[in-house]
């Protein structure tokens, strides 16, 4: 008894000893978390970001999103039929239209991350006419990804400041503005970012390896497509560095095959960025001022054309471009006036937007607008905006916008639909013969101003 009662005291001092020992050492601390990439300082100001700071529809797992961009645009040459040509972010005038519609958002648990965003209105139809590839194999693409702008799943590693991979569709940073006008300081943004692509099919590996440099990566079907319009894949990566919160650089990177059912024809393209917040004076009636600069480079090689030096049987291709816009924020960033334009040349015409004369697409395309190797396509453009901001989910715009072209390019006032309405081949027999009978040509024109009224909604 005595023995089993010593047992018990020499077994609860141990207890309270090791108990002791354990209150005497530190818990071992956790491992700070780092910070979050970017969200050292307000980057709302930059041309192609959101400046939303609250976010009405955020929940634990989702963050929802709802968007709507709707416009009224007088042109000045009134084509009768009251098309929009060179821009895929308006396609009628005189007429109030919604331009894009949206509804979707983010998901977000523990380290699992996804986005879908649908596209109705304008967008439904306008961005899939410029992909060719849907009519290279079967089961229409256009259609099955009409209606969907963003749609991608993916996964995040806490290694440096993160680490996300994501397969699916996921928007283009190449040409600077975003595809969501609400985003821009323009409505009708310049050829570098209008004739560039707004959507990669694929996968992306973005990398954070610090809160102020972003290095991404990638594999994707092609330069704006749903699917390949050969047998290689697009590979292209983006180097982002803001390293305070007045400056941001980026620039993209691009190579790929992407002429339709010419494998040996290979892409290249470079889109390089700066954007500097040069004044910010919050209490002031000017508040705040910014430029950015944007400059592109790029050529096709192989199946026909050459980067330089090209000939006669094998003539240069390229895209050269820049575009520069002044914006000014007045009365605590409640109104803003941007100022600015762009040019390009583009030989071949490989990125210029086809006129969708009798419903031409970037798959039929079109004999009244050629874009054979040598046809040649210089432009520039000019712009004005003023824009009215009462809250962060509410953009009311007006903006002057004057282009022009070194060849017919834009809508005059005849139009460019047949009479009638659209009628045979767009294409017109692969483009050797005219699909309308008669004497019927699109009225076509060197130069085009407008203004563009919108009201653009975000939550």
């Amino acid at each position: 008894m005595k023995l089993g009662f010593m047992f018990l005291v020499m077994t609860l001092m141990c207890l309270s000893l090791a108990q002791a020992e354990e209150e005497k050492t530190p818990a071992p601390t956790a491992e700070p978390k780092a910070a979050d990439p970017f969200a050292f300082a307000d980057f709302g100001w930059l041309n192609g970001n959101s400046r939303q700071t609250t976010f009405p529809l955020d929940t634990k797992v989702f963050t929802g999103q709802f968007s709507l961009d709707t416009n009224y645009i007088y042109d000045f040459n009134h084509p009768s039929d009251h098309t929009l040509i060179g821009s895929t972010n308006a396609g009628r005038t005189q007429e109030f239209q919604v331009e894009q519609l949206g509804v979707g958002g983010d998901f977000h648990y523990e380290n699992i991350r996804g986005r879908f965003m649908t596209q109705f209105g304008m967008y439904s139809t306008m961005t899939p006419r410029n992909d060719a590839t849907p009519s290279r194999g079967q089961w229409d693409m256009s259609d099955a990804y009409r209606y969907i702008s963003e749609a991608y799943g993916g996964y995040h590693w806490d290694v440096w400041n993160g680490i996300n991979l994501d397969v699916g569709i996921f928007m283009s940073y190449i040409g600077l503005c975003s595809y969501y006008n609400y985003e821009n300081w323009v409505y009708q943004m310049s050829y570098v970012s209008a004739n560039t692509p707004w959507f990669f099919n694929g996968v992306r590996l973005q990398t954070f390896p610090s809160d102020k440099l972003k290095v991404e990566y990638w594999f994707i079907n092609g330069w704006q497509s749903y699917g390949m319009a050969n047998q290689s894949p697009g590979l292209g990566f983006e180097i982002l560095w803001r390293p305070t919160g007045d400056l941001s650089f980026v620039s993209n990177n691009y190579y790929g095959d992407d002429t339709l059912n010419t494998p040996g024809r290979s892409r290249y393209h470079t889109d390089d960025s700066v954007q500097v917040k040069y004044y910010d004076k919050p209490a002031n009636t000017i508040s705040k001022a910014a430029f950015s600069f944007t400059a592109d480079a790029g050529c096709e090689n192989g199946g026909g054309v050459s980067c330089m030096g090209g000939s006669a049987s094998s003539p240069s291709q390229y895209f050269l471009g820049f575009m520069a816009y002044n914006r000014v924020w007045l009365n605590k960033d409640k109104f803003a006036v941007t100022v600015g334009g762009g040019a390009i040349s583009n030989p071949g015409r490989y990125l210029v937007l086809l006129p969708p004369i009798d419903g031409a697409t970037a798959s039929s395309g079109s004999y009244y607008f050629p874009e054979t190797p040598g046809t040649q396509f210089h432009a520039w453009d000019s712009s004005v905006t003023f824009d009215y901001m009462p809250s962060q989910f509410i953009t009311f715009r007006l903006e002057f916008n004057h282009r022009e072209s070194d060849v017919p390019y834009f809508a005059g006032s005849g139009g460019i639909t047949p009479p009638g309405g659209n009628v045979g081949d767009p294409g017109g027999a692969g483009g050797t013969v005219a699909p309308v009978s008669g004497n019927w040509q699109p009225d076509l024109t060197n130069g085009e101003s407008r203004i563009n009224a919108a009201m653009m909604v975000r939550l």
